[in-house]
């Protein structure tokens, strides 16, 4: 709850007048205790979960042949059934496990620092501290995943994740429970190493959480802004991963490509991402259709040396 009972004593508090952004804040955040503002976090998740994949869906609904060639493997058509299942298990977990998650984590972030008050981080700030919590999620969730691909690890748990061989965006976040437990620590192990404003807590979660829709997407679209990211994986790179399934040696990084590529867990899709190229090369040689999907494919992967 800040410390200020109107606009004039904030402006005399920092010294300054506030922007336009800072004084939305204060009306909207004066009256409203911190352990309020944190569990926000969970309607956030929820609410773009909501959103986010419904143009996916739309899409895969329609059928239509101009957006199909973009689908990475065209074979796989998924139901509206089956996009409302994943749905409604996925807003269950958030619930039942995510929900409590966030109500017990609230003295956690109390004490590394996440502050609401004035005044709000700039945009730099913001972009600064959003880089360094993905880089670090990024390289600990990669060893994180590769411990779910043991025996143990994926026949107790990450097999529910891989129920969808052919993912789409409802499925991003669809896990078995204690893997959203699991993978929740490389989520905040960012904000409890560099600490800053609630705002940018509440953007890296939606923006993790766009992320993770994006790459389950089942769609490799050309024109998609995330190509313009260095490093960045996509829908193709991990689509691979979930293509493989229980014996995936590859691709098991989150958001960025340098992991696999520098401890040589990327074998398996760079060997696939070649015969592919020389597949649809021969075809249009032939004058046949170009395809971009790999179901004709045999589901084989490298393992890790």
């Amino acid at each position: 709850m800040l410390p200020y009972q109107n606009l004039h004593q904030a402006e005399a508090a920092l010294g300054r007048e506030l922007t336009i952004a800072e004084k939305l804040w204060l009306n909207y955040s004066a009256n409203k205790p911190d352990y309020l503002l944190h569990y926000h976090n969970i309607l956030f998740l929820i609410l773009f979960y909501s959103i986010v994949p419904l143009p996916y869906m739309f899409i895969e609904l329609s059928r239509s042949k101009r957006i199909d060639k973009h689908k990475i493997q065209s074979k796989i058509k998924n139901s509206f059934q089956d996009m409302l299942k994943c749905y409604k298990d996925v807003v269950q977990t958030f619930i039942v496990v995510v929900g409590p998650l966030q109500v017990s984590s609230y003295p956690f972030i109390k004490l590394i620092g996440i502050r609401t008050s004035l005044s709000l981080p700039s945009g730099g700030e913001m972009f600064w501290q959003l880089l360094v919590y993905f880089l670090i999620e990024d390289y600990t969730g990669y060893w994180v995943h590769r411990l779910l691909h043991s025996n143990g690890g994926y026949e107790k748990i990450h097999h529910v994740h891989h129920e969808y061989s052919a993912p789409m965006g409802f499925a991003g976040p669809y896990a078995h429970w204690s893997e959203i437990l699991i993978l929740g620590m490389p989520a905040f192990l960012g904000p409890a190493v560099v600490p800053g404003h609630i705002t940018t807590y509440w953007l890296w979660f939606v923006l993790r959480q766009i992320e993770a829709i994006e790459t389950h997407s089942g769609y490799d679209f050309s024109w998609s802004p995330t190509r313009f990211i260095p490093f960045y994986g996509g829908a193709r790179y991990h689509d691979y991963h979930h293509y493989v399934g229980r014996h995936s040696q590859s691709n098991f990084a989150s958001v960025f490509t340098y992991c696999d590529y520098l401890y040589g867990t990327d074998k398996g899709y760079r060997y696939h991402k070649s015969i592919h190229r020389k597949m649809e090369e021969t075809v249009e040689r032939n004058g046949g259709h170009r395809e971009g999907s790999y179901n004709s494919m045999p589901a084989q992967d490298f393992k890790s040396e």
